[in-house]
This record gives structure tokens, C-alpha cells and sequence, in this order.
């Protein structure tokens, strides 16, 4: 269990399994671009989210956009800036280095929604981010932003990692042997009742990974490219011989996936995230 402040955190992600990553040409922004009341932030989304990748980034609180199930709050102005700035740096530059614009552009989620606070269930659990049918991603806890590429991935990019691969995947399967490799080991909504070591111990990268297959795929893709060599050795180390070994057959398939089937190398999208990552804290942020 990932905890913070004593809270078990929860990242759950809604895959959707219909039509909803679309492969289709960019055509005209599906937004609106010619509101006359504009801020100077409003016009930099303009220019670096809808006109180069067609995705709006919302953050101001719409009660449309916001999970009625829990008691929320909006995003601060500046942290929503200052996070705009990050996710285009960190996550969407990463994938324009490595695979070329036009390539970020067509599977990129087509909403990023911002809220200031956790969405609490009431049970001390929070949950950190959502992700829907690939066309739109909610990152919570906007007011708590720290420059620190730990506490970023945890909150905001592992969730858009793990998201962005689903898309892939529904473009273009995965080798289904993947499965196999602990396939007894799946055990749906019981998933939390584990930490991460006891999940590795089995297995498995984190304990999400364990609520199916697919899960397992991206987490596995997910929580490589966000953490170093370092971290992952440790995780393998936690695991011991029999269960790491396990996990590298996952991390082969899944390095496979992306070299035949998108022609990206996971090590060197893993170099730039994490090259990119490193800039956060001294980047020279733009002020509106």
C-alpha cells in the first residue's frame, strides 16, 4: 500500500474498452479557440496544449468535469501553471524526443483535468488520479504540488504513464503470454490488501498489478520508465531470485511491445523522463 501522511493511496485506473482511443487525423481542435476573454495563462494552453496537441487542459473546478462522489475543491491558480508547464515538459516533450510529435499528438488523452484536493472516500483512502477510455486524465491534489520528481510521479505521471500505455494497447495488442506468467496470481479488487514489496515477492512490479492482466502490462511499463535503475534493482532485490525473474519475463515482453510495435526503445524513453524529471526543480518557470 502506497502510504502518505498515514493514508493508504489509491490510483484507480477506468479503462475503457470501446472506440474511445481514437486513431483517427487531426483535424480541426474539437475546443474552442476563439474566446475574446482570455488570460495571458489561458493563451499560453491555447499555443501548447490545443493548437500543438489538441488537448485541453482544464483548471478551472466544472462541476461536468469533477467525480460527484466526493467533496472536492479547485485548483490553485498557480500550482496549475506551474503544473501545466510540467506535464508538457516532463511527459509530453518526453514522448516528441523519442517517438516525434505527430506520434504524442495522436494518442495523448484528450482532456487533462485538474482538482486542488485528494478526493477522500471517508475511510482514509485518497484517490491520486484518474484515467478514462483514453480521452481524458483527472490529477487530484493540485494545491499539495512539490517540486520533487518523487512525489510527481507518484502523484501525476505514473497515472498518464500507466494511461498512455492502455491506449497503445488498444491500438495494438500485446503478446498474450504475458498472461501466463502469473497468471494464478490475479486477484481483481483484493489487489490493495498488499504492499508493493509483498506484491513483488510474488511477482508482481506493484500491488495494482495484481488486479489483471492488462493492469499488470502497464503498471510493469509504467513504473519502469518513472524510476531508475536504482529503484527498479531494489524492487527486483525485494522480490528475490524466483519472483524477479518473473518480473524481467514481463519487462522483456513488455520492452518487445514497444520496439516492434511503436518502434520505441522503453530505455530511452526511461532516459529522457528521467533526464527531463530532473530539470523540475530548477526549470525556469513562465509567470502570467
Amino acid at each position: 500500500m502506497r502510504k502518505h501522511n498515514f493514508l493508504l493511496l489509491k490510483i484507480l485506473i477506468i479503462v475503457g474498452l470501446s472506440s474511445s482511443c481514437r486513431t483517427d487525423e487531426l483535424g480541426d481542435s474539437i475546443f474552442d479557440t476563439n474566446s475574446p476573454d482570455r488570460t495571458k495563462f489561458d493563451s499560453w494552453l491555447l499555443e501548447n496544449y490545443i493548437n500543438k496537441y489538441n488537448i485541453d487542459f482544464v483548471y478551472k473546478f466544472s462541476d461536468n468535469e469533477s467525480d460527484k462522489t466526493y467533496n472536492l475543491i479547485p485548483a490553485d491558480l498557480k500550482k496549475s501553471q506551474i503544473l501545466a508547464q510540467i506535464v508538457k515538459h516532463v511527459w509530453l516533450e518526453a514522448y516528441d524526443e523519442v517517438a516525434g510529435i505527430d506520434f504524442t499528438r495522436q494518442y495523448v488523452p484528450k482532456m487533462i483535468f485538474l482538482v486542488g484536493s485528494g478526493a477522500f472516500d471517508g475511510s482514509g483512502s485518497v484517490v491520486l488520479g484518474t484515467a478514462q477510455g483514453g480521452l481524458k486524465v483527472t490529477l487530484y491534489a493540485v494545491n499539495d504540488l512539490k517540486l520533487e520528481i518523487g512525489f510527481l510521479n507518484e502523484y501525476y505521471f505514473h497515472v498518464m504513464h500507466h494511461e498512455f500505455a492502455h491506449i497503445l494497447n488498444q491500438n495494438k495488442g500485446y503478446d498474450k503470454t504475458f498472461i501466463r506468467i502469473t497468471e494464478s496470481g490475479y486477484i481483481g479488487n483484493d489487489w490493495y490488501l498488499d504492499t508493493d514489496a509483498a506484491a513483488q515477492k510474488k511477482g508482481f512490479i506493484t500491488a495494482y498489478s495484481q488486479y489483471e492482466a492488462n493492469e499488470d502490462f502497464v503498471e510493469t511499463y509504467s513504473m519502469y520508465v518513472t524510476h531508475d535503475q536504482t529503484w527498479w534493482d531494489k524492487a527486483l532485490a525485494t522480490a528475490g531470485a524466483t519472483s524477479g525473474t518473473l518480473i524481467t519475463k514481463k519487462l522483456d515482453i513488455v520492452r518487445t511491445y514497444f520496439s516492434t510495435k511503436w518502434n520505441i526503445d522503453i530505455d530511452s524513453i526511461r532516459t529522457v523522463i528521467l533526464r527531463r524529471g530532473n530539470d523540475v526543480p530548477t526549470m525556469m518557470y513562465q509567470n502570467f
